[in-house]
């Protein structure tokens, strides 16, 4: 099975309001499945920086994977959940320089 190559990705960062780090960390679990349906979203990761940092990393083959996934659900959770979880989140567009496939 040939694994897709990426180009594009998206950084973002969530930092948790006090006391609402479990429900953040649920939260992004709960991304997961979303980001399943999603078919150019190629690789996702939830990320915890230290107590009360958290993130999301993912990439995508083109700008038009990338530009749905800005546009799709998972977007919308965090547009819902910002300043009930967390604060506004920092969503950095990057491009990936270089990748190590997946086994």
């Amino acid at each position: 099975m040939a694994t897709t190559k990426v180009s594009k990705a998206l950084l973002v960062r969530i930092e948790a309001l006090p006391g609402r780090e479990n429900e953040v960390r649920d939260f992004l679990n709960q991304g997961l499945s979303i980001v399943e349906g999603e078919p150019k979203t190629v690789r996702w990761f939830a990320i915890q920086f230290g107590p009360s940092s958290f993130g999301i990393f993912d990439a995508f083959p083109d700008d038009d994977g990338r530009q749905a996934h800005l546009s799709g659900e998972v977007a919308k959770a965090l547009g819902e959940k910002t300043g009930e979880l967390f604060e506004e989140p920092v969503i950095e567009q990057l491009d990936v320089v270089a990748e190590k496939q997946p086994a």
